[in-house]
């Protein structure tokens, strides 16, 4: 799971109605329990990484990537990535390299 700074976000008028319809902090400690309840682990990442600015194949750093580019084309191998999915399992390999469950 990514550290949000959701006091930032809410500062935001276009964000700030659904950020708090959706109880974050709630919901974060309803995970929290079920994953303790269930023997599993919720992982943490810091939000400053660049969770969707890597490439996982050459490992280019895509400085330019703006929140509204949903995919991206690395100029260096020209993988495809989407955001979203890249996001997923980049927060995942920092989260787990941070818990030193992998190395890098």
């Amino acid at each position: 799971m990514e550290t949000l700074n959701v006091k930032g976000m809410v500062k935001n008028h276009n964000l700030a109605q659904s950020i708090s319809d959706s109880a974050w902090r709630r919901f974060v400690n309803k995970l929290e329990y079920k994953a303790e309840w269930s023997g599993k682990n919720v992982l943490r990442t810091g939000q400053f990484e660049p969770s969707s600015k890597l490439c996982s194949i050459c490992g280019y750093h895509n400085k330019e990537l703006q929140l509204n580019d949903r995919e991206w084309d690395c100029p260096e191998c020209a993988t495809i990535h989407d955001r979203d999915i890249k996001a997923a399992m980049d927060i995942k390999k920092f989260a787990l390299i941070d818990q030193s469950l992998i190395g890098l």
